[in-house]
């Protein structure tokens, strides 16, 4: 029985499988680290397939990967792109893999913690929700910039306004859906603009997004973080584009 956006979710006891999407691109100093980590999670009866979708790295990363397949053939599968297409074509290349009943995106650089799948899919488990942000904002955090507070703050509000929704953190990368909810969007964008065209996509189809909060650990452009300003604009973009076309 599939659900529709708004109404109760299937029970916990038809969830068998998640699909735990991992897009990376130049990420070699902390892959393996992340792997382990969602390796090591226990989430009781639910199995785990992870997916790993490498957007032509070129620091070595294909060989941290390709190692941590080899040694978890079982859970583990790999998608390797001969040309940089950006997050955006990782995530949808994940998507498109993923055999899960329920699909989580795991970003590559340790900036969350593979610990809060527990909280995150509690909601999905308990029939209470379709699609779970983590978010950031949720409480204090100090160590979040004021810079990327007011970003976020802006973004999120105009996707409130425009979507009739009621977000704290739209560009989270902590998202987690039930597969069909996800499955069922005609997604394009190729970026960093993934991130707001799925939470676009996924209020104009009538779902609603629950938020539980996570704990944030961001590193520096120096330390290898790859949006900037320039994603911000797309962003507003890909949102009145999403909105009025």
């Amino acid at each position: 029985m599939k659900a529709t956006p708004g109404t109760d979710c299937q029970t916990a006891r038809l969830y068998r499988k998640i699909s735990i999407l991992i897009p990376v691109y130049n990420e070699r100093a902390t892959i393996k680290e992340v792997v382990d980590r969602v390796l090591e999670i226990c989430l009781g009866s639910i199995d785990k397939e992870i997916i790993i979708c490498d957007d032509c790295s070129t620091d070595g990363s294909i060989e941290m990967i390709e190692s941590e397949r080899s040694a978890y053939s079982e859970i583990i599968r790999v998608h390797v792109s001969e040309i940089n297409l950006g997050k955006g074509a990782a995530i949808r290349f994940g998507f498109k893999y993923a055999t899960g009943d329920i699909i989580a995106i795991q970003d590559a650089d340790l900036e969350l913690d593979p610990r809060e799948y527990v909280d995150l899919i509690q909601p999905i488990l308990d029939g209470r929700a379709d699609v779970v942000y983590g978010s950031r904002f949720i409480g204090k955090n100090p160590r979040i910039r004021l810079k990327t507070r007011l970003a976020n703050y802006f973004l999120t509000t105009l996707t409130n306004l425009l979507f009739g929704s009621r977000l704290t953190d739209m560009e989270t990368a902590y998202k987690v859906f039930r597969s069909e909810a996800i499955k069922n969007l005609r997604l394009r964008c190729v970026g960093f603009d993934i991130e707001p065209e799925i939470t676009a996509q996924l209020l104009k189809a009538g779902y609603s997004i629950c938020e539980v909060p996570v704990d944030y650990s961001p590193r520096t452009s120096q330390e290898g973080k790859k949006i900037s300003w320039r994603d911000g604009v797309e962003a507003i973009y890909t949102l009145l584009k999403c909105k009025f076309l």
